[in-house]
Formats: structure tokens, sequence, C-alpha cells
């Protein structure tokens, strides 16, 4: 596990979105704090991004991440086969409000899972808790998207004192998990050829990631904004090597059969305050799954429904995953 004392600077972005103020972070709680600064008040792009990342050792493997702002501590789940990353813009935006912890789950992303390491919902439940121990980092704010959403409603339910309050974009339900149209990605993960079929034909071509059937035109409202630099960041760790590849496909092959089976009973039992925003436009998981979860959480405050956005909005619309964070949290801008 690195550890050195942690100090950078941050960009807040204005509502209006053209005032900047800087906060400068305080150490980092636990053995984990890392020293790294940032160079202007831009917000972070990949290489950015990849300078202030970090990795703690668990006994799942070394878990990559990412640690900025003070306060009390948020916990931020990506989306498959995305990686924390996702969550950089929101970053830049609460960061003065909470301490902001993004780990690359299990077999995506950057962190470096041991050999025969199994990488299920399960797991990263487990991973999830000897991570948040390892940074110091009792209770947590969670935010969550795609199927880090079903790893958050694992985690709020098996380690409920834990969570402090649950923010949930489009993701697994348990009537929904996994959603029909993953099947074909299943399909492939099984024939062990989805990472060449697929992801490593996206590292290749970004205007086809970008496309129709892309990554892009699949999860984005907006196809073209993944970047040539945020698809090499997502997706070019996956096809690095024949291991990488065998982590994708037992990664996409432990959401089925439904992680999330029998968990309706449990989540009722879950008070903590909570917020669902949901992208109806989404083509992935049912748009009505963003109701449903708020007809069980007892605490939850509502739903927010985006009807322009697609499953992966939250890199797309920073600004509305801070403004909820923020309502949800009690804090102000």
């Amino acid at each position: 596990m690195l550890s050195a004392p942690f100090a950078r600077r941050h960009f807040l972005q204005s509502l209006a979105g053209v005032g900047a103020a800087l906060a400068l972070g305080a150490p980092g709680a636990g053995a984990t704090a890392h020293a790294a600064t940032l160079a202007d008040t831009r917000p972070l792009d990949a290489a950015a991004y990849r300078s202030l990342r970090r990795y703690a050792g668990t006994p799942f493997g070394h878990v990559a991440y990412m640690d900025q702002g003070t306060g009390p501590d948020a916990l931020f789940l990506h989306g498959f086969p995305l990686n924390s990353f996702q969550w950089r813009g929101a970053i830049d935006r609460l960061s003065a409000h909470r301490r902001c912890l993004a780990p690359d789950f299990l077999g995506l992303g950057y962190s470096r899972v041991p050999e025969g390491q199994a990488v299920t919902p399960d797991v990263q439940v487990r991973m999830l808790v000897a991570f948040l121990d390892g940074v110091g980092a009792n209770s947590v704010d969670i935010v969550a998207s795609d199927s880090g959403g079903a790893v958050a409603q694992l985690f709020a339910t098996r380690h409920p004192k834990r969570v402090r309050s649950l923010l949930l974009t489009n993701c697994d339900t348990e009537p929904d998990s996994p959603p029909p149209a993953l099947q074909p990605v299943l399909e492939m993960a099984r024939a062990g050829t989805f990472a060449d079929r697929w992801l490593a034909r996206w590292v290749a071509d970004k205007e086809l990631a970008r496309g129709p059937t892309g990554l892009g035109g699949q999860t984005y409202s907006d196809p073209t904004r993944p970047t040539d630099e945020a698809l090499d960041y997502y997706l070019g760790p996956l096809v690095s090597s024949p291991r990488r590849k065998d982590l994708v496909h037992a990664y996409t092959l432990g959401l089925d059969p439904n992680p999330l089976a029998g968990i309706e009973k449990e989540l009722r039992r879950v008070t903590v305050p909570a917020r669902i925003v949901w992208g109806t436009a989404d083509t992935i998981f049912d748009p009505k799954g963003g109701d449903y979860l708020a007809g069980v959480l007892p605490n939850c405050q509502g739903v927010r429904h985006l009807p322009q956005a697609k499953l992966f909005f939250p890199e797309e619309y920073p600004d509305v995953i801070a403004e909820e964070a923020r309502k949800l949290w009690g804090v102000t801008a």
C-alpha cells in the first residue's frame, strides 16, 4: 500500500459554470494518504488522473483508486466496462465537501488481481470492506452507477452501519439483473470472445467505439462524448494481455445468475437517506428501474428523471451528480 502526505489544488466549478474557487486538500485519513499536486485548475484529464492514482493493498489484490478532497468519506462505484475515471467530473465538484474515494473494481480498470482471485459482485463487496479499512474510512456516502449500483445495494444490505447515504443512477435492480440487453455480452464472455470482438476493436477504432453499436452509441446521450483518451483509459488495460481479457470475461460472467436475487426484502430495511437519478433514454436498463428502487428503499428522497440521458450519463452530466449529492448530503455549493 502506498502512503505519503497528500495535498492538492482543487477546481470547484460554480453553478453558472464560470466562477472558480481554490481549496487545499488536507492529508487523507488512514495510512494511505498520498502526496500529489494538481498544477492547475483544469478538470482532471486522463494524464492528471493517472498521475494521482494510487494502490491499496488488500487480501484480494492491489486496488487502484483515486483519493481527493476533505471531509466525511464518499465512495464512488463505477460501471462496466469503465473504471473510476467515470467520476472525475463529479469528484472535481464534490471534493470540497467530501473525501472522494473512487476505486477500480477487481477485473476492471487498473486494479491488480492475483491469479485465481474471483471477481464476482460478492467478492467486490468484501474487497470494498478491506479497501475502506485500509484507507481509514469507516462510514461512507455511496454514489454508484450500473454494476457498481448492484454492488452498492449488496454493500448497503450487508454493512448498513458503514453507509450514511445512497445516490444511485441507472443500475441493476432485482427484477432487472442481468438486463436482457446484456445477454449478447454474456454469450461472448462465455465463449471467451467479448474482449476481442468488442473492446479491442473499440480501442483500435475510436469511431467504431462512438458509433451506434459502440460504447458511445449504446450508453452515452452524446455518442461523441467518450474521447479518444477516455476510451483508451477505460478499455486499454482490459485488452492489454490474455490475462486481463480473462478477467473481463470473469467479471462479466459474475453478473449472471442474478447477484441481487432476494435482495428486495433486505433493501426495505436500509433506512439511510437515498436518492435516485435515472436516465430514461437508457436502452440497457428498464426505464422504470429508478421508480422501483424508490418504492423499495424506505428513506428514498425521490427520483429525478433525465429524459435525454443514457446509462453512462454521470460522466456527461457531472453537475447533475454534484447537485443531487449536495442535496442528499445537506451541504451547499
